[in-house]
């Protein structure tokens, strides 16, 4: 038995540091070396992150996701006979299926967002939420760099889900991949979405990542995960955030500036 838990803990460890680790690392090698010139535009903060910054983030990662795998194992290995978590798909249908999936966003958004603003209390910000805030400047690297605390803080999203409406498990499987691309993209310090998105009626309720760059940057406002929806029904959403955007998607690449230079000298040539 003890073994058993023992490689059910150890495979917990290996697949979601695999999964932090490829998304993160395709990510931090994609915009910080490979795009990082033509999409320098796009980057919200003009700056890179210090290399101590992206050491004491990964050394504060690798913590989180040992955490998150002793509570993943203790969820659906421990305990597994007393959650929801369902096989076959005929037991509720497509329909419940779809459901789940609004359900476990709705559900974690809202603990996050609420959770998120208790952390910031003085005391608690101090003590615990500051490991997070030190990257004033947030990398890929940034996206799971909490204090151990904080981390089972965060983890308890799981037993929360596995334990309330019942959920397939590959809904599950599929939505924590899902959610740590999510949190790669929010700490990526560079915006990907299109010049206006944030006006739209589903930009007003998303949350981007110049969005949760500015949390990071100027430490208030902005609370939420994935949405903008609680932001905006207490009042949080920094009011810079709309001019910061626009000044982030406005810009122009340098390749497409190089390319209307070449275009115009070859114009004057002709």
């Amino acid at each position: 038995m003890e073994m058993a838990l023992f490689e059910e803990l150890f495979s917990s460890v290996k697949y979601i540091l695999w999964d932090y680790i490829r998304f993160a690392t395709m990510a931090f090698v994609l915009f910080y070396f490979i795009l990082k010139r033509p999409l320098w535009f796009r980057k919200i903060q003009k700056k890179m992150p210090k290399l101590t910054d992206y050491s004491r983030d990964i050394f504060y990662s690798i913590v989180s996701v040992a955490i998150f795998a002793i509570i993943n194992t203790i969820t659906f290995y421990c305990l597994i006979d007393y959650t929801n978590l369902y096989y076959d798909f005929d037991d509720y249908g497509m329909a419940y299926y779809a459901f789940s999936w609004v359900w476990m966003f709705f559900l974690h958004d809202t603990c996050f967002y609420w959770t998120h603003r208790i952390m910031h209390h003085p005391t608690l910000f101090k003590h615990v939420h500051l490991v997070h805030h030190k990257s004033h400047n947030p990398s890929p690297w940034t996206a799971y760099a909490f204090h151990p605390l904080e981390a089972v803080l965060e983890a308890s999203i799981l037993p929360i889900i596995a334990f309330t409406l019942p959920v397939h498990n590959s809904a599950i499987s599929l939505y924590f991949i899902l959610s740590i691309v999510f949190n790669v993209y929010a700490h990526l310090g560079f915006e990907l979405f299109p010049k206006g998105f944030h006006k739209t009626w589903i930009g007003r309720f998303f949350n981007t990542s110049v969005a949760h760059n500015l949390h990071h940057d100027k430490f208030h406002g902005n609370y939420g995960l994935y949405f903008l929806v609680w932001d905006r029904l207490m009042g949080t959403v920094r009011e810079d955030y709309d001019s910061t955007y626009e000044t982030t998607t406005e810009g122009q690449s340098e390749l497409n500036v190089i390319g209307r230079a070449k275009d115009s000298k070859a114009a004057k040539a002709a």
